[in-house]
């Protein structure tokens, strides 16, 4: 039994673990050593590395039961800096000083089972030596539980607190255990990091850890020793891996290495004893961030004496950024804004005073503190701007800049505030906004950081929007909006709903684009609040009573809050019901864009989400809304992802149309990016107009003193509710959004647009402002400017496992400088009496010097930086760009000439320079002026192995004493492209040099490309930019035969370009043994302008000289000529070209097709006429009349003008290049050429162009070039025709001979048509086609339709019906015996067919009405009863439009027009149309009526009679007795009324009424539009009255009575019906019992709700014996 139990008890004791929990022995001392490093690079072999390495001992004592006491005895510190593994560490003698200085006194921690507790330091002990302390406890703390061997936890660390897995082996043999312990640092429940600039940046809604751009991940591997006091630690190795991929890519990253090493020396039992000195407690293993961060990993500055620094940096940056950009000026500059963050208050109002009074050094210290962004920095600007000591410009950008940069805590809030509410920025609107604004975005980032917004914070804006309210003021309501919606805080949701008609009564008072700046403010709060964000708006968008833009806005931003399922099924469920076409088009295409699936927001769960929701709702309302045209708001996405790269962008386009115009009111556009699950809105603009057509057509006509104006109006009051249309306020808005915040708006009020109209309508102020503009530039204009335009700054800085900081940063800085002076010249001088008409007259000439320049640099870096020491690696890059304008020019108006001439290249220019190097730097604030540099890419790393070449033994024995040494590169080769592997260095550089050279100029411009990169070892975009890479572009002289003196271009327009043209070529043929290439133009340009005499001496001299032969003739007689055709050519007299005896005018095969059918006899006898005249050598005596008066209307019409640039040498031309452009645009086949050649270049090298138009229905262009014209060909043709039975044109384009280059370009485009034509909706079919020929055909359908047909090489891409955005006009094709020359106009008035076909019509055929939306309908008049057919409802009132039956027969009309002073009448009588004028008949053509200023034209067209009005909006109006057709214009739209409609494309709210509801049916709308007359007088016997049901209904169980809400026709009182129509009516019903009765003048039925509705009938026609007259 015994030996039973003591079984079980050794078996018990067996399976459980020893206590293994870690600990010292207070009585005890143990010895450690310690060694740590890190390493930052890429994490390739044979690369540099920068890092640093620390060792030393450890001493841990006892001091009570868990309280020890910890020194570090003679550490070391080492730097690296050279190519990893090759080089070593080298000992840094400065920082090891440093460094043991703070850890020469003792420090304290708590540590018990495991786990450090607090940790205390000496008071004054640095930040940097307490975190290197918690880096070694940190290897300490583990954490064992008895249980389990594998298990997880989320542990606490320096790092924060992480997802931790722990793996334990135990050696009981041995009593040892073995721990490894591994940290995922990229899940975290708190992580430890830190972020600058970094606040407008947010992740995606769902984010995964593969797609974040860093990852960490840290391993600890312990050995423990277990003995009878307890188990103690005896090693402990740990290694901390941390990665960045820029650009996403799995093996393209750059990699943080730390590894760490503690091992136990020796125990030694002795007691510590406390420390003798104050030790405070710095919390526990957490890496705590300094208050100050460390300054930017770009270079160490010393902070003693900042003043005296900072006075010094100034003078080096003015004194070397005079004349140009300093390479060193980017690093003064951060070190400049260094130097600022450590001064005081103090010592920035010292140095102020020092520099106040100079302007250059104000100017770059205002911009450096600026962008310093501290508290002090704040305070000092404040100073300044409430001294008033900064001028307007000064005080714009010194509040943006610090605004935006600034940091933000709980002690610059205040002082932002305070800044923002100080009297001098409220004085000036603009200051206002510029700091309101910022101020706004201030509270964003700091409350961004905070879990909730302190109040005070927000109460600035909130008072400024309370104030805005009760004072009505627009532009502060404007202002608070949007300052509300760059905080984006939940607090501010009442201020908003205060300007939203959902909540406030007075809110529908508030201007429409008010309401929208409200709606736009809840954007950001939605992120925050979504959930009471769309209630609010979903309520707006149901609300039909509201306007179409603020419901359309209100559906922009619900689709921003990403909609679930249940409310995107609501949206669609509205938009069902929709009567507003515009809000139903713009909800349906938003939706459609949500579809997509190559835009930012894919790769989230909640998106895909959305877009399968949208699919549902958009089943249902496609059939609805799927073929709107443009007059109908859109949304339109584009964007694309790369998921490879976790990389994308998004750009979202909504187009908001107004009832009120044709085009677009809003526009807003913006641009978003994604990267690896991170999101930025980058950019957005909007844009919006209103109001803006009023005062683009306002004329200086008094409509409202017409006579008409008062009977328009009294005619309205009898329309139950007509009121006229509100007045548009004039607004033209558009704000700037940048990284989601509102940094700059801009309104344009009525009072701006109409002085800017005047200036340019009204002559005087037109005259005024010329004169100021030349007055300006004869006194000239001189300054310079330099200025700071950017700063950026990107830190995210991560604790590493040694307790030293890893920081991440980018830095980008912009600095702009401009120089001008200009000076001007006047002949003759301006006088007083100013008119433009001088200009013409006048010869200007203009002396410029202007040196505009921009400099851009940024740095990446990635390594430690501490106060101490900074060891990182930079990829540094600069673009600077200069654009040198030094010229003089001479404009002589009156001559049609302009010469400019400027200095030839005397020495290099560099006008584009781009430098990218990456090196490991060490820096040390020990020794400040060395700074270790080591590119990363060495010089004698290996090349790709491919690329290397095979030695044999003895080759190479005998070459290794011939071989090169590594500076023996190869000389330049410039004028080359070429790509050179130079292995002599064993490095692979890529070098590309291109110039094009110009010796009759002097000059070459030329690029250069050097590079060398690591892209041999992995083909990465990252290994791309490691290395050293420059390309720039350079302007350089070039030698020449003769020194030029200067470069000239002149150009020469009007008849003084045919001489031009001649003297030059005839100076060029004097010099040369054979024929001008330019005696073809000379031969057309005297036909044409008749200049034979100017030809006599050059012809003499020709005559004398060999005569070349026919392939000598360097230019065609005939563009697209050929010697072997026989066809005439198709080309006019007046615009081809005339050659010499010897050569042919036959035309080319392109040409050989005879001209169209449709050409009449006398086209193609005035063709031959033509032919022959050209053809023969004699005068033009036998020319037909038809033939002369064709050649002198070209003479007339045809213009040409002439570019010359030349070289001038001694006061001669050296040559140069010529531009000759002919143009005959009136003759029968208008023409245009161009002809460019070098005058002087032995290859013959010309371009030559020829577009024209052979007929009606055919044109014809090419472009050719090459040796005479004869090397390259390209040409098109354009014929109309038709296609499957429609109307069509066919484009043809043919390359019969193109470049490698260029066909190598569009091979690689060619690529992209299949996938491009997909997208689009296009259908592929496979198909052999003629191999260098491409036809488009286009058939018109219908207006708004067409089928498209491409055929390509290899593919036809095929789409029918594919929508217009613009209907087409349609009509018969023209004969061309009805067409009148030009044939040009009938292309050249395309555009205006267009928009003539967009002006709305409304007509009425019998009993047919078709509005001006196109809505048809029947109705038939009531007898004798006029209607309001078409009126203009704008408070103007211009015109009215009243049409009845007539009364000889019913289906004749009669109609009657107001408009200005006159009254119209047009009615049949006696078989004939009669036209009476103010009551007077007239004679029924051409009369002609004016008043104060508006005409109107009356005159017989057909069988009726047409009046046209355009300055009162009718462009034509038809009426024949039985047809009536108005056409108004395109500013009428959304202004009208009356049966024809709105004319604002709202098809579905067609049937409106005078009171501005909808009618029922078409009955109802016809009879509300009818004009009520006095009883007796009139002819028409009906009016409107409220019915009574006659019978009683059962409503609600209840048995009513029901009164109509809407009046019905009756005949007035002694009148019967004759005749009757059933119209459906709307009532509201009460208790049968109720005493109310028809006769209740109290009960307003119109106004009451609409219980039920029931058909009754209306009168149309009555009778009337005894009727009733009002007295």
């Amino acid at each position: 039994m015994r030996g039973i139990i003591l079984a079980l008890v050794l078996t018990l004791v067996g399976s459980q673990k020893f206590d293994i929990d870690p600990g010292f022995s207070s009585r005890k001392s143990y010895l450690y050593s310690y060694e740590g490093f890190m390493l930052n690079g890429l994490q390739e072999r044979s690369l540099a590395k920068a890092g640093v390495r620390l060792s030393s001992k450890l001493e841990i004592t006892g001091l009570s039961e868990n309280t020890y006491l910890l020194k570090v005895r003679s550490p070391q510190v080492e730097e690296y800096n050279g190519v990893w593994p090759r080089d070593p560490f080298t000992r840094s003698s400065k920082i090891t000083q440093m460094v043991s200085s703070c850890f020469s006194r003792p420090f304290k921690f708590e540590y018990s089972s495991g786990r450090i507790g607090n940790i205390y330091a000496p008071e004054d002990c640095p930040d940097t030596c307490i975190n290197i302390v918690r880096g070694i406890l940190n290897m300490m703390q583990i954490t064992i539980k008895k249980s389990q061997n594998v298990y997880e936890l989320q542990e606490a660390g320096i790092g924060g607190v992480c997802h931790t897995r722990y793996v334990i082996q135990e050696d009981r043999k041995n009593s040892r255990v073995s721990v490894t312990k591994t940290v995922d640092q990229n899940n975290c429940q708190e992580k430890v990091k830190k972020s600058v600039g970094m606040a407008y940046i947010y992740p995606c809604p769902v984010d995964t850890m593969k797609e974040r751009l860093v990852k960490g991940t840290a391993a600890f591997s312990y050995k423990l020793k277990q003995s009878d006091s307890g188990t103690l630690i005896t090693e402990v190795a740990s290694q901390q891996v941390y990665q960045i991929s820029p650009f996403s890519e799995p093996t393209g990253v750059a990699v943080m290495e730390a590894r760490q090493q503690l091992t136990l020396l020796e125990v030694r039992s002795e007691r510590g004893s406390a420390p003798g000195i104050p030790m405070q407690s710095y919390g526990s293993l957490r890496y705590q961030f300094p208050d100050v961060l460390p300054q930017m990993p770009l270079q160490l500055v010393k902070t003693k004496n900042p003043e005296q620094r900072i006075v010094e940096t100034l003078q080096h940056i003015v004194l070397n950024n005079q004349q140009d950009f300093h390479d060193d000026v980017p690093q003064r500059f951060l070190e400049l804004v260094q130097l600022c963050r450590i001064a005081s208050a103090d010592t920035l109002e010292s140095i102020w005073r020092q520099v106040s009074d100079k302007p250059r050094y104000r100017r770059w210290l205002l911009s450096a503190v600026s962008a310093s962004g501290t508290t002090e920095a704040l305070k000092f600007i404040k100073t300044r701007i409430r001294n008033d000591e900064l001028n307007y410009i000064q005080t714009l950008l010194t509040v943006s800049l610090a605004f935006h940069l600034m940091k933000v805590d709980e002690h610059t809030l205040p002082i932002a505030a305070d800044l923002m509410t100080s009297s001098r920025i409220q004085r000036s609107p603009m200051l206002q906004q510029v700091a309101c604004l910022g101020y706004s975005s201030v509270v964003n980032r700091y409350c961004s950081q905070t879990s909730a917004c302190p109040k005070e914070a927000l109460q600035p804006i909130h008072d400024l929007a309370d104030e805005a309210i009760s004072k009505g003021r627009e532009d502060k309501m404007k202002l608070a909006l949007k300052c509300i919606g760059n905080m984006g805080e939940p607090a501010s949701l009442k201020r908003i709903l205060k300007f939203l008609p959902i909540s406030s009564s007075s809110a529908s008072d508030i201007p429409t684009h008010i309401q929208i700046d409200a709606i736009m403010a809840l954007r950001k709060i939605a992120w925050k609040d979504p959930r009471t964000v769309q209630g609010y708006l979903i309520q707006i968008l149901a609300d039909q009573s509201l306007l179409p833009e603020v419901r359309m806005m209100a559906c922009a931003v619900i689709f921003e809050t990403r909609p679930a399922l249940p409310l995107i099924t609501t949206i669609a469920n509205v938009v069902m019901k929709e009567s507003n076409l515009q809000v139903a088009s713009f909800v349906y295409s938003h939706m459609k864009s949500a579809t997509f699936f190559l835009f930012l927001d894919i790769i989230t769960f909640l998106i895909l989400i959305r877009s399968s929701a949208c699919n549902i709702a958009l089943k249902l309302l496609a059939p609805k809304l799927d073929r709107l045209s443009y007059r109908y708001s859109k949304v339109i996405r584009v964007g694309g992802y790369f998921d490879n790269y976790r990389v994308g962008v998004a750009g979202d386009v909504f187009v908001m149309n107004s009832p009120g115009t044709m085009f677009p009111s809003a526009i807003i556009s913006k641009l978003m990016a994604n990267s690896a699950g991170s999101v930025a809105d980058l950019v957005e603009v909007g844009v919006r107009v209103e109001g803006l057509t009023d005062v683009i057509m306002k004329r200086n006509i008094p409509f409202a003193e017409y006579p008409t104006y008062k009977k328009i109006k009294e005619l309205g009051k009898t329309l139950l509710g007509w009121k006229e249309l509100p007045t548009e306020t004039p607004l033209i808005s558009a704000y700037l959004k940048i990284f989601g915040q509102e940094v700059a708006y801009v309104n344009v009020n009525k009072e701006v647009l109409q002085q800017a109209m005047k200036t340019i309508v009204e002559p005087a102020d037109r005259n005024t402002a010329m004169k100021r503009i030349a007055n300006q530039i004869r006194n000239g204009i001189s300054g310079q400017w330099t200025q700071p335009v950017w700063m950026g700054e990107l830190r995210y800085i991560v604790p590493s496992c040694l307790g030293l900081p890893l920081e991440y940063g980018s830095y980008t800085m912009a600095l702009a400088r401009a120089a001008a002076n200009v000076d001007g010249k006047m002949t003759p001088p301006l006088t007083g009496d100013f008119r433009p008409s001088q200009l013409l007259e006048s010869t200007m000439q203009i002396r410029s010097d202007i040196n505009p320049s921009l400099y851009v640099h940024t740095v990446a870096t990635m390594g430690v930086n501490t106060e101490y020491f900074q060891h990182a690696v930079e990829i540094q890059g600069k673009v600077q760009m200069r654009v040198p304008m030094k010229f003089d020019a001479k404009i002589d108006m009156k001559l049609k000439n302009i010469k400019i001439e400027t200095n030839p290249c005397r020495e290099e220019t560099e006008i584009l320079v781009g430098r990218h190097k990456a090196f490991a730097v060490s820096r040390n604030i020990g020794e400040l002026g060395v700074e270790k540099r080591t590119s990363i890419l060495p010089g004698d790393s290996s090349s790709n192995i491919v690329e290397e070449p095979f030695n044999p033994t003895e080759r190479a024995s005998r070459e290794s004493f011939t071989m090169q040494g590594p500076d023996s590169i190869p000389s330049k080769h410039f004028h080359s492209s070429q790509e050179d592997l130079l292995h002599g260095t064993r490095r692979k550089i890529h070098k590309r040099d291109i110039c094009i050279k110009l010796h009759r100029l002097g000059c070459q411009l030329c690029f250069f490309r050097r590079s060398r990169d690591a892209s041999f070892i992995k083909n990465t975009y990252l290994h791309r930019l490691i290395g050293e890479h420059e390309a720039k572009i350079v302007l350089m002289p070039v030698q020449t035969d003769a020194d030029i003196d200067k470069i000239q271009l002149e150009i020469q327009a009007g008849s003084r370009a045919a001489s031009k043209i001649i003297h030059e070529v005839n100076s060029e043929s004097e010099e040369e043994d054979e024929t001008s290439p330019y005696e073809d133009i000379q031969a057309k340009l005297k036909k044409i302008l008749g200049i034979d005499n100017v030809f006599k001496v050059a012809n003499k001299t020709r005559h004398q000289k060999k005569r070349p032969s026919k392939k000598e003739n360097t230019m065609l007689t005939e563009l697209g000529t050929d010697p072997n055709a026989k066809t005439p050519s198709s080309s006019s007299s007046a615009s081809s070209a005339v050659s010499s005896s010897s050569s042919s005018s036959a035309s080319s095969p392109d040409h050989r097709k005879p001209i169209d059918e449709d050409d009449n006899d006398q086209v193609k006898q005035t063709r031959n006429k033509d032919t022959s005249r050209r053809s023969s050598s004699s005068s033009s005596s036998g020319r037909s009349s038809k033939s002369s008066s064709s050649s002198s209307r070209s003479s007339k019409s045809s213009s040409s003008s002439t570019v010359f640039l030349n070289g001038i040498s001694n006061n001669k031309k050296t040559g140069g290049l010529q531009l000759v452009v002919y143009a005959d645009i009136d003759s029968i086949r208008p023409r245009m050429q161009v002809f460019v050649s070098n005058l002087t270049d032995s290859s013959k090298w010309k371009l030559c162009a020829d577009a024209s138009v052979l007929n009606a229905h055919k044109a014809v262009g090419y472009l050719k070039w090459g040796r005479n014209c004869q090397d390259y060909k390209v040409s098109t043709e354009l014929v109309t025709g038709r296609f499957a039975g429609h109307p069509a044109v066919q484009v043809k384009l043919e390359w019969p001979k193109v470049p490698s280059g260029v066909r190598s370009i569009a091979e690689w485009f060619y690529n992209f048509v299949p996938g491009a034509a997909f997208m689009l909706g296009f259908s592929e079919k496979m198909d052999k086609n003629p191999s260098r020929q491409a036809r488009v055909v286009v058939a018109l359908t219908s207006p708004r339709t067409c089928d498209v047909v491409i055929k390509l090489p290899d593919m036809i891409l095929y789409e029918k019906a594919m929508r217009l955005p613009l209907p087409l006009p349609v009509g018969p094709r023209i004969p061309a015996s009805e067409l009148q020359p030009p044939i040009w106009n009938v292309f050249a008035e395309a555009p205006s067919a267009v928009l003539e076909n967009l002006k709305a019509r409304c007509s009425v055929s019998h009993d047919k009405i078709t509005t001006f939306n196109e809505v048809q309908f029947n109705y038939t008049m009531p007898a004798n009863c006029y209607h309001i057919l078409a009126q203009d409802c704008s408070p103007d009132l211009k015109f009215l439009v009243m049409m009845r039956n007539a009364e000889e027969a019913m289906n004749l009309k009669a109609i009657n027009i107001k408009l200005g002073s006159h009254e119209i009448d047009m009615h049949p009588a006696n078989g004939q149309l009669k036209l009476l004028v103010d009551g007077v008949e007239s004679p029924s053509t051409n009369v002609s009526l004016v008043s104060a200023g508006a005409s109107l034209g009356i005159h017989s067209e057909k069988q009726g009679l047409v009046l046209v009005a355009p300055a009162y909006g009718i462009e034509k109006l038809y009426f024949d007795g039985h047809t009536f057709m108005i056409q108004v214009a395109l500013w009428m739209a959304g202004k009208t009324c009356g049966i024809c409609g709105k004319y604002d494309a709202e098809c579905e709210q067609e049937y409106r009424m005078p009171n501005g509801y909808l009618a029922k049916d078409a009955v109802t709308f016809g009879h509300s539009w009818i004009l009520e007359e006095t009883p007796c007088r009139g002819a028409c016997k009906l009016h409107r009255s409220f019915v009574k049901l006659e019978k009683t209904v059962q409503l609600a169980g209840v048995e009513s009575k029901c009164y109509s809400t809407e009046p019905v026709l009756r005949c007035r009182k002694g009148c019967s019906a004759t005749q009757t129509t059933p119209v459906t009516v709307g009532f509201h019903c009460l208790p049968a019992d109720s005493a109310t009765s028809m006769t209740d003048k109290q009960m307003k039925f119109d106004q009451k709700s609409e219980d039920m509705q029931d058909t009754v009938d209306a009168h149309i026609a009555c009778s009337c014996e005894n009727e009733e007259c009002s007295t």
